[in-house]
């Protein structure tokens, strides 16, 4: 669709947008639903110490992971949305080519770097008895093989969405990884039943899949690029320029990727160092639905943002308001009832756990919280970058950064896993008011539209009350679907019918 099109046809665009978000949130709530239940085998099988090693571990490798991406994750959607919005699709391949190679070479250099650090990081996180520290040690060396699988399978992946495509994300990542993971981690726990846990071998079955779908998804990203490659000659000079212009978009995406992540990771490793093994288990267990509400807002996000980096890539403000505030509206519609549910339910939720994890109710509670708010204010985050403000971006990820740690640090030794997550809650109230503001100053744009009003105001008429009485929600939940399809106008959920 070329950017006059879009202009045209802004329901189209929304039709298109709310197909694959809805393709992507499916999957995302699939790759959620077996992170939990991944989680749970894990938590019962290795025991809270050495659950905590394995959760401290794959947090680890997740930040390495991500440093290696080198911040591509934004630009390899944004400049092919940008090259193709001004008719310079022969520029596509410069494009690639100033992205990719980049992260293949540096993800094997950090992959050495950790199977290196290995034991020291072991040791900060484990203490000093030594069996431990050598389990925790050959966990982080069998996660540090995958480094560069990991990486590249998420930039590849980045390349499908850059041409729109949704399904690649879906099929690969979120349905067969997070199958082959629950598979493989599921084997190791029946395996469990007769011999003894080994946190290594968990590891491995956790890191395996990346090997196939990193495979699968660089299949997936050649087609793409071969089925919407303009053969038309380039310069020396033009493919300079889209390096050059390339990396100074990307360059503090790179960063800000990395404090992002640790936003979201870095808490548990903290908590093994300063507050022991077994909290770092309790609070990556309380956490997990953090996760889940997380993948629906990526999922969403990663569908809008090819179409949102056209229409700001053209002016079109009021096309991107739009996609903007009717996103916003089906998070909330999707988040908002997670949060209120996990708020009420927490005692029988990490019941599931294991009696051990039963301290991390207050946990539950101000994550949730926090994520209302998060959730409230949309992607807005993918938008301040998408509007080309990636300085900005960066900026407001290393002041929540800065705030979480000062926060775990000054709590986690005196309320443990509570004072991580009083952190994590300060850091994502920042990081989403903050940009919320400057989004507003810089372009008008907000995400508190007609949809969004109505899918907080409904899910909090429903699900608010359950706080008080969770035998309600046999009543709740009816309702709020009944309520969706009363009011699916303001929603926008005509955008999900099959076009006639």
């Amino acid at each position: 669709m070329t950017a006059t099109t879009a202009q045209a046809d802004p329901r189209g665009a929304t039709r298109d947008t709310a197909r694959g978000g809805l393709a992507n949130m499916a999957g995302s709530a699939l790759a959620g639903g077996t992170g939990v239940v991944v989680t749970w085998i894990v938590a019962r099988a290795l025991g809270a110490e050495q659950a905590g090693a394995f959760f401290a571990a794959t947090a680890a490798f997740v930040l390495v992971g991500g440093l290696a991406k080198l911040g591509t994750q934004t630009g390899l959607v944004y400049w092919p949305a940008r090259l193709r919005s001004t008719g310079q699709d022969h520029l596509l391949g410069a494009c690639l080519r100033a992205g990719i190679p980049p992260v293949a070479g540096f993800s094997l250099l950090l992959g050495v770097a950790m199977w290196l650090a290995a034991p020291a990081i072991a040791r900060l996180t484990a203490g000093e008895a030594p069996e431990v520290v050598a389990g925790h040690t050959a966990g982080l060396r069998v996660l540090a093989v995958f480094v560069p699988l990991q990486a590249l399978t998420d930039v590849l992946l980045t390349v499908t969405r850059g041409y729109r495509s949704m399904r690649p994300t879906v099929l690969l990542d979120r349905v067969l990884r997070s199958g082959l993971q629950l598979l493989a981690v599921g084997a190791a726990g029946v395996a469990a039943l007769w011999v003894t846990a080994s946190l290594p071998v968990f590891a491995l079955a956790w890191a395996a899949p990346y090997l196939p779908v990193a495979i699968l998804a660089a299949v997936a990203a050649r087609r793409a690029y071969t089925s919407g490659r303009t053969r038309v000659s380039t310069d020396r000079g033009e493919r300079r320029r889209v390096r050059r212009e390339f990396w100074v978009f990307t360059a503090p995406r790179a960063v800000a990727a990395v404090a992002q992540l640790a936003l979201q990771r870095v808490d548990v490793l903290l908590v093994a160092a300063l507050g022991g093994l077994a909290p770092a288990a309790v609070y990556a267990v309380a956490g997990r639905f953090v996760v889940l509400i997380q993948f629906a807002n990526q999922g969403l996000s990663q569908s809008v943002q090819p179409r949102l980096a056209e229409t700001l890539s053209t002016g079109d403000l009021a096309a991107a308001k739009r996609l903007y505030q009717i996103a916003t509206g089906w998070l909330v519609l999707v988040t908002w009832p997670i949060s209120l549910l996990v708020m009420a339910l927490a005692p029988w939720y990490l019941r599931l756990f294991g009696d051990g994890y039963a301290s991390g109710v207050p946990v539950v509670r101000v994550l949730a919280a926090a994520m209302l708010v998060a959730t409230g204010c949309g992607m807005v985050d993918m938008v301040l970058a998408m509007a080309g403000r990636t300085s900005l971006n960066l900026g407001n990820v290393l002041i929540a950064l800065t705030v979480t740690i000062g926060l775990d640090v000054w709590l986690i030794p005196r309320w443990g896993a509570l004072g991580a997550a009083a952190g994590l809650a300060g850091a994502m109230v920042v990081n989403n008011l903050l940009p919320l503001v400057q989004v507003h100053r810089s372009t008008g744009l907000h995400p508190f539209g007609r949809g969004t009003l109505t899918a907080a105001f409904l899910a909090l008429l429903c699900f608010g009350f359950i706080q008080f009485f969770p035998a309600a929600i046999v009543i709740a939940v009816p309702a709020y679907a009944a309520g969706a399809w009363l009011l699916r106008g303001p929603l926008m959920l005509g955008a999900f019918r099959r076009k006639s």
